[in-house]
Parts: C-alpha cells; sequence; structure tokens
C-alpha cells in the first residue's frame, strides 16, 4: 500500500479541496481557530495536524504523505483483523486486497483527512475485537475512535455498525456495558463539533439526494471498478457471510465486516434523503470490510475443497480447537484460569483430546493455498493497472489548480488586475500565490487569514462596479459552468461582476484548465455617436 502510494505521488498540481488544506494549514494557529468559527469546523483536527506537519516543508509531496501513510496502516490493521477473526493467511489476502482497490489508492493521494478516518475507524474495529475478547480495555477503543470522529463526524456512523456486530455475537451483558459506557463517552465528546457544523451546514448545500445508482457505484468502488475484479470479489463476499453467526459471545469475521460494510453508508444515505449529506468519501472508512469478507469467502471455499479432497470428513484445525477463553495462549492445551469466566472448573475432566497434536488437511495448511491467494491477487492488480495509472494523472481530479497556475503565470503580469469568479477560484492564487505576484486583486478587501474566512473577504456590489468601471483590461479566473450561464449565482457581489463585465467588457484571448478559465476582458469599444451615460444598442452588446 506504501509503494503504491508513492507511486505518482507529485502530480504537479493540487485540486480544490487539497489547496483548501494547503493553504489553510499554513496559517497561523490563532488564524485557523478563527476560521473554524465560520467554516470548516468538521476539518479543524486535520487542519491542526497539516500546519505542523508542512511547518516541516511546504509541498504537494508532504502535503500527501499522512494520507499515504494512513492508508498503509488501514491495509495493515485489516491484515490484523483478518488474522485474528480467522487466520492469518486470510489477514494476508484481505490486506493485500485492501492496497490493491483502486478506491484506497484514490484517496491515499489526496491532501484531505479521508485516509487518516479509515485509519483510525479500523484501529477502533481491531480494538472492539480485542476488547469482547478480553485482550485489551474499552478506554482505548473510546479514545481512538473519540480521535476519529473529532477528524470528522461522520464517523460516529461506526457506533452503529459496531452495535450490529455485538448483535451478531451475541456478547453478555458485561461486554455491553463496556462498549456502552466508551460510546457515550465519544458521543459527549463529539457533541461541541456536532452544534457547530450545524450552524455550517451551507456548506454541503450542493449534495443531492442519493439514489440507488449512488448505492451501486459505492459498492463497486469497495470491490473494484473493473468486471472480473468486481464479480469474483462480490461472489466471494456473498460466501464470506456464510460465519456471520457464530457462538454466542464471540465476533465473526463476517460479523464484524458486513456492519462494518453496510451500516454507515446505508445510514447516512437514508438521512440524505431528508438533508442531503452522503458524498462517498465521506464513508471511505466502510471500504475496510469489504476484503475481509472477500477474504473469508476465499477461505471458506478453499476449506470445501480440501474437504471434498478427503471425502467430506472434516478435519479440526489448531483454530478450531481453541477454546474461548480471552486468557487462552494459542496452546492446544486447556490450562485451568480460576480469574476467567468461561472456567467451570471441569478442565481436568474435559477429554484429553485438546492435548493430543492434531494433522491439519493437506490442502487447508498447504503454503501453495496462500501463495495461489497472492497470485490471484497479483493479477488482480495487473487487471486494474490501467485505472490506478490512470488516477495519477490530475485530469482525473475535478480540477487542477496546478495547470491553471502555470497559465497566470506565462499570461499574467505585474499590476494587471485580477477578477476571480465566483470567488472559490481564488484558491488558485492562494493555493499558487508565485503565479499571481504583482497582480491587483479587484475584488478582495480583507485576505482570508485577516477576515477568518477561506477566500478572503470580498467588496460589495456597488464598490466592485466602481473598480472595474475604469479599468481598460482584466484577467478574469472563473468557473466555464459560471461563464456560460449554466447556473446563477446567488451572491449579489457575483452577480455583479457577471453584469459589470458583460457591459463593459468584451472577452478576448482564453485558456481553459478543466472547470476553470483564465481569460483576458478587454473594454467595449465605444460606439460611434452615443452619449455619454447611455448604453450601447442591442447589437453591440454581445
Amino acid at each position: 500500500m506504501f509503494v503504491l502510494g508513492l507511486w505518482g505521488l507529485d502530480r504537479g498540481g493540487m485540486w480544490r479541496d487539497e489547496a483548501v488544506t494547503f493553504q489553510v494549514a499554513r496559517r497561523t494557529v490563532p488564524q485557523i481557530w478563527q476560521l473554524l468559527h465560520g467554516v470548516d469546523a468538521v476539518h479543524g483536527l486535520y487542519y491542526l495536524l497539516m500546519h505542523a506537519v508542512l511547518g516541516v516543508h511546504p509541498g504537494e509531496v508532504v502535503l500527501r504523505l499522512p494520507s499515504v501513510s494512513a492508508a498503509a496502516l488501514t491495509a495493515g490493521l485489516v491484515a490484523a483483523l483478518g488474522a485474528r477473526l480467522v487466520r492469518p493467511r486470510v489477514g494476508l489476502w484481505a490486506g493485500l486486497l485492501y492496497a490493491i482497490t483502486p478506491m484506497a489508492g484514490h484517496y491515499a493521494q489526496e491532501g484531505r483527512s479521508y485516509a487518516l478516518v479509515a485509519a483510525g475507524a479500523t484501529g477502533a474495529t481491531l480494538l472492539l475485537v480485542r476488547a469482547v475478547q478480553g485482550g485489551s480495555s474499552w478506554r482505548a477503543y473510546g479514545v481512538v475512535l473519540g480521535l476519529t470522529c473529532w477528524l470528522h463526524e461522520f464517523a460516529v456512523l461506526l457506533l452503529l455498525a459496531h452495535a450490529v456486530s455485538l448483535a451478531l455475537g451475541r456478547v453478555g451483558v458485561r461486554v455491553w456495558r463496556g462498549w456502552g459506557c466508551a460510546a457515550g463517552v465519544v458521543g459527549v465528546a463529539l457533541v461541541p463539533m456536532v452544534l457547530v457544523s450545524r450552524a455550517q451546514s451551507a456548506q454541503v448545500a450542493w449534495l443531492r439526494e442519493p439514489t440507488w445508482q449512488t448505492a451501486g457505484g459505492l459498492l463497486r468502488g469497495f470491490l473494484g471498478p473493473t468486471d472480473g475484479v468486481y464479480w469474483a470479489c462480490l461472489g466471494l463476499a456473498v460466501v464470506g457471510l456464510v460465519g456471520v453467526l457464530g457462538r454466542r459471545g464471540a465476533l465473526t469475521c463476517a460479523g464484524v465486516a458486513l456492519p462494518l460494510v453496510v451500516v454507515p453508508p446505508a445510514a447516512l444515505m437514508l438521512v440524505s434523503q431528508v438533508s442531503p449529506l452522503y458524498v462517498d468519501r465521506y464513508v471511505l472508512y466502510a471500504l475496510s470490510g469489504a476484503p475481509l469478507l472477500v477474504a473469508a469467502g476465499a477461505e471458506w471455499v478453499a476449506g470445501a475443497v480440501g474437504r471434498l479432497r478427503l471425502g467430506g470428513r472434516r478435519v479440526p484445525t489448531r483454530s478450531a480447537l481453541r477454546n474461548d477463553c480471552p486468557h487462552d495462549d494459542g496452546r492446544l492445551e486447556r490450562r485451568p484460569c480460576c480469574d476467567c469466566p468461561h472456567d467451570d472448573g471441569a478442565s481436568a475432566r474435559r477429554p484429553q483430546l485438546l492435548s493430543a497434536p492434531v494433522k491439519a488437511g493437506p490442502l487447508s495448511s498447504s503454503p501453495l493455498l496462500t501463495l495461489t491467494g497472492v497470485l490471484a491477487l497479483t493479477l488482480a492488480l495487473i487487471h486494474q493497472f490501467p485505472l490506478l495509472r490512470d488516477d495519477r494523472d490530475p485530469a482525473r481530479r475535478p480540477d487542477d489548480l496546478g495547470a491553471v497556475s502555470r497559465v497566470a503565470a506565462r499570461e499574467v503580469r505585474a499590476g494587471d488586475p485580477v477578477l476571480f469568479l465566483p470567488v472559490q477560484t481564488r484558491n488558485v492564487a492562494l493555493a499558487y500565490p508565485g503565479a499571481f505576484r504583482g497582480a491587483r486583486d479587484v475584488g478582495l478587501a480583507e485576505s482570508g487569514a485577516v477576515s477568518g474566512s477561506l477566500y478572503g473577504k470580498e467588496v460589495g456590489a456597488e464598490s466592485l462596479r466602481r473598480r472595474v468601471a475604469g479599468l481598460e483590461r482584466v484577467w478574469v479566473v472563473a468557473d466555464r459552468d459560471l461563464l456560460a450561464g449554466r447556473w446563477r449565482p446567488g451572491s449579489p457581489v457575483e452577480r455583479a461582476k457577471l453584469a459589470v463585465l458583460a457591459e463593459r467588457f468584451v472577452p478576448g484571448e482564453e485558456s481553459v484548465q478543466g472547470d476553470v478559465t483564465v481569460r483576458l476582458y478587454v473594454r467595449r469599444p465605444a460606439v460611434s455617436g452615443s452619449r455619454p451615460g447611455l448604453r450601447p444598442p442591442a447589437c453591440c452588446q454581445r
């Protein structure tokens, strides 16, 4: 995962969300704190973390390195879950499958919080399993999950998934009590962020209700975007559901993985039917369950093939003979443990079969089976390699502000006036200030750092008209759809920008980079015989 994450990490350009991370994280801590009171509170902890990271070296590669490291950690945690819930080779397969999944690789190369949230959520799930088995405290689970929710508040949906896992495992009252206390602390700690972020809900006003196609697209992203890999993984995942219900008081692989994959996305999609909040990256952490289901299904198939070769006889394995005692050290013999609630005092009377050596089936214990799974995953990687390669292209992101900045550096000269339409396109100049060095931002009243905003505070509509009216030419960095009239801004300042450009200027040369255009506007030539104060005739207003 780390190697794939480093491959093509320097794309030569940030897209708009990465640019926000880059320019906000380079502000001072008081300036970041001021910003969070008005916008982006949900990313506050991440911005503070990246402030420390970019303090070492402010560059695009360093911006993405935490996500690469987090994705590698997530792959390792997925492997640890598979090894703990089933056996080591299932962990190996699941971890490798996570590493080669294009969706995981995509967010491993983004300077945003989602890969870190995935690592925290997977770590919390592992701590849940260990706490149920008696190997760790609920305190560690609560701390990790609490920090993860502060990285992004929608990680709180993981509590619903874990509750379903505990219900499927039919755990006892003591486990429910421990989990309930940890969940309650996480919920209380998250209340301040929820209250602040609700007041900032206008930031997600652009979202729309998810559909069945949305759900299908997410499933394909989890299992593999290419048909061959998708259908193979889907079949194995369905087979992996065989063990969704296990022994009372014990979590199974399917019982942990299925709720992790289904519950957070389904809950957010249902809520989004009333108040749209769903974006696939918000539930990236649910991806961790998919490789576990697929690997568990592959293990079940391997066991079924082995039983067929043995004439239908089940061959007991070491893992099958292990008891449910959390104090079990993994040896075959059952040692008395007076402190263990599972010890009924009859260990001395139990059959000595547990202390006898057990021979595993030739297929199930063969290293060739493990290598066969690794080979299959290698073939899946080769099959999806074109997708992974194309994802390193900056054009695969919603926009490429690096390319826009290179156009501006080539065209805009010191002293030239620049107008950003809408205000969000100023992100280019904030992320790449060198490209606009010496240019005059005619719409800016206060910088973002001073005003506590993402893109700066702009002058009013009338002030803007007066500033632009006296110009002979102005460079406009604009959203192409806005200039084409495909959507209309609600802000009176943005409407004033469009109006003054239409009334007094005509477009000249243009350089287009994705959804953003850099266009020169020159003053409209005076119409012969017109008196001052009169608008030119309609035929000349184009």
